[in-house]
């Protein structure tokens, strides 16, 4: 057997879909793949959110960029995104499981709401969107060419955080375990499910807890990453580029992992 090192990081002509996809995370996995040449389709529960973002992509990388808005902490929002995309599309080579919601509060006052909202968009949704769109993936997956499932988790799912976000710690971890139940069932039909886990980014979310305001352009991102083993927090091409690797011919022979992608934090404490 020769191998074959050519395109070994390619996502060109893939069909992806990521949720969350109108800001942070999901924006930087999303202008990611559309620069090597994927297709992609992001979704967010707000429409006029999700379709600037997808103009602001294709503005700036050219490709093709479809705006799906979907609440995906409900199965009705699950089943019609997936209905949706299957109007579009015969097959789905890679879904990525962003979409995600947080909620602080102190132990002793900590309301059910907050509980509620985090499980239901965090860990339902995840599991019911990967469900409903299972026949899309099942027509993309191939022994030569698997197709793929990577759930954004969080390094709160595998070490305690310094805020009071107990739902969203607990969620994050579920995700990870369900990543390898995922793998566990789906390995064998050629679809390869595995988690990332980020470390601080300059997102909405993080900027909020650090005092931002949720602000992430001109802000003081320094002072957060002076406190990362790696003197920085994260950027779109390293949490991209690790989301590409485990989309490509490269990543084929990974399933069940979860990966933290965090400048050392898990690695060195």
């Amino acid at each position: 057997m020769s191998p074959n090192f050519t395109n070994l990081f390619s996502v060109k002509g893939k069909v992806v879909l990521i949720t969350g996809g109108s800001r942070g995370i999901g924006e930087m996995l999303a202008a990611g793949f559309l620069a090597n040449g994927a297709k992609v389709y992001i979704s967010s529960r707000k429409a006029g959110a999700c379709d600037e973002t997808a103009n602001r992509l294709m503005e700036a990388y050219g490709g093709e960029v479809i705006a799906l808005p979907a609440d995906l902490s409900t199965v009705e929002g699950c089943e019609s995104l997936a209905k949706r995309l299957a109007d579009l599309e015969p097959k789905l080579d890679v879904l990525i499981n962003n979409a995600g919601a947080a909620w602080g509060a102190p132990l002793e006052t900590f309301p059910e709401a907050g509980w509620d909202k985090v499980m239901d968009t965090n860990v339902k949704g995840v599991f019911f969107l990967t469900q409903k769109v299972l026949p899309l993936l099942r027509a993309a997956a191939s022994k030569t060419s698997p197709s793929r499932v990577i759930n954004i988790g969080s390094i709160d799912g595998l070490k305690s955080a310094a805020f009071s976000t107990f739902s969203y710690g607990a969620s994050k971890a579920a995700v990870h375990h369900l990543t390898r139940f995922l793998a566990a069932h789906l390995t064998g039909e050629h679809i390869l499910c595995n988690a990332i886990a980020p470390g601080p980014f300059p997102t909405w979310m993080l900027s909020t807890g650090v005092g931002f305001g949720g602000e992430t352009e001109d802000v003081d991102w320094d002072r957060v990453g002076k406190g990362n083993p790696s003197g920085r927090v994260g950027t779109p091409e390293d949490i991209a580029g690790l989301a590409l690797f485990l989309s490509s011919r490269a990543g084929e022979f990974i399933a069940g992992q979860v990966i933290a992608c965090d400048g050392g934090v898990v690695g060195t404490s």
